[in-house]
């Protein structure tokens, strides 16, 4: 593929805000205006628009998937919805606005990049929007969209829209997290500001919606500095009738950062050994480099006992090993945590025993403060812990790697998950006496 025939890129994004901001019409709405929708559905929307008289198409059908939450209104799981145009593709997950779904907004928003928080301009800044807006930040979500709802509701008065926008921007500098923000006056249900502009808004100066979704900057979203390689499995072809295979050993994965070149020098972590790539495989073909988001086979130029969980990472900006570990997590469970309980980490390609040592803060969403030392943490609470692993996790800093830096807990006896967690940055890097390879 010629450079000039670059794929279209792919924006991740999701939607938050409280119940009944308008969420699911809103992702209708941008799948209808946008002709993303197959023959089949239209008719099903309008069929069902006959039937409940008023002729209004019910866009929110589209995501609302389950039919006994769609007669209560309520948006329970995560839906995911794929769509495109001619400029972009586009994942967009819809995320429940209970309080008691903080968890699934934490599955849904976790590889998105770029939030949106419904804010209903009746009820302006409560405290879900909070509670979104910081989930977004703490999540490493570069791009923040506050699309101010239901403006026809307050005849599209640009003062609602200003106060609200000045609420928002008090409490943003706290967060300190994202790259940009935009503040979009619509309405999902008539389709202003969404797909096309609209003439209610004279004094709104910005793009729609997906104008905005369509051009907002994301390459620089990946980490391309640092090159970090978890091996997934160990691949070792078996076919008897290749005898070009027979000695083919390459290690397979995700690059989670950084660029890789042909005849790069790189460290294998933990065994802490200094080797050189000699190929780099994509399916059926040798590379001469690869990139962050790519799954690859690395071939290297020594034969090391390497496994699923290691990890082979550049020479510059190491990241850290440690068996004690400080971090963020959004708890999941009807069950509280409470330290010193023993669970299973997952990290990356590996699964290690751990114990919470401590829970040493929790998040206040009402005044974006944390309260120290509470005693244990409920369904959906979000707070700062301590863990020791069975043994250390090389690991970076969420903030500097999403992919190294999170991590799940797991009950050990029902395979529950039971919490999302993002690692603080490690207070040393691995210590560079790597030994050279010798044989």
């Amino acid at each position: 593929m010629s450079h000039s025939q670059h794929p279209i890129e792919l924006l991740r994004f999701n939607t938050c805000g409280s119940v009944d901001d308008g969420k699911s019409t809103l992702i209708g709405r941008l799948l209808y205006d946008s002709k993303s929708l197959m023959e089949d559905q239209v008719e099903a929307l309008e069929k069902s628009a006959a039937i409940t008289g008023g002729g209004m198409i019910n866009l929110a059908n589209l995501t609302d998937g389950l039919r006994a939450e769609r007669e209560q209104g309520i948006t329970i799981d995560v839906a995911y919805r794929y769509f495109a145009t001619p400029k972009r593709k586009f994942i967009v997950a819809d995320t429940p606005g209970h309080v008691q779904y903080t968890r699934n907004m934490v599955t849904g928003a976790s590889t998105a990049n770029l939030s949106i928080v419904l804010v209903d301009a009746r009820q302006g800044v409560i405290e879900q929007t909070r509670r979104h807006t910081y989930i977004a930040a703490l999540l490493g979500i570069p791009h923040l969209v506050i699309a101010i709802n239901k403006m026809d509701l307050v005849d599209w008065k640009q003062e609602r829209f200003q106060e609200i926008r000045d609420e928002i921007e008090d409490f943003l500098p706290k967060l300190d997290a994202f790259r940009d923000v935009k503040f979009i006056p619509i309405s999902a249900l008539n389709g202003d500001n969404v797909v096309d502009a609209s003439k209610h808004t004279p004094w709104y100066e910005g793009p729609a919606l997906l104008a905005h979704l369509e051009t907002v900057h994301i390459a620089s979203d990946w980490n391309l500095k640092t090159f970090r390689f978890p091996v997934q499995w160990v691949n070792r072809p078996n076919d008897p009738t290749d005898k070009t295979l027979h000695d083919f050993r390459g290690l397979s994965g995700q690059i989670a950062s950084g660029i890789i070149r042909k005849g790069q020098q790189v460290v294998v972590l933990p065994i802490g050994i200094k080797t050189t790539v000699k190929d780099i495989w994509n399916y059926d073909r040798a590379l001469p480099e690869a990139f962050c988001p790519q799954s690859v086979t690395l071939c290297l130029e020594h034969d090391i006992d390497i496994s699923r969980g290691d990890m082979i990472v550049g020479l510059e900006n190491l990241p850290g090993r440690s068996a004690d570990l400080s971090a963020r997590v959004c708890w999941m469970h009807m069950r509280p945590l409470t330290p010193g309980k023993k669970y299973f980490l997952k990290h990356n390609t590996q699964t290690v025993q751990a114990v919470v040592t401590q829970i040493e803060n929790k998040i206040n969403f009402d005044t974006l403060e944390t309260e120290p030392a509470p005693t244990a943490l409920a369904m959906n609470d979000i707070g700062g812990i301590r863990i020791k692993t069975a043994k250390p996790l090389v690991f970076d800093g969420y903030a500097t790697n999403r992919l190294t830096g999170s991590f799940i807990l797991i009950e050990q006896g029902t395979n529950a998950t039971v919490a999302a967690g993002m690692l603080s940055a490690p207070t040393e890097a691995v210590t560079p006496e790597y030994s050279d390879f010798t044989i």
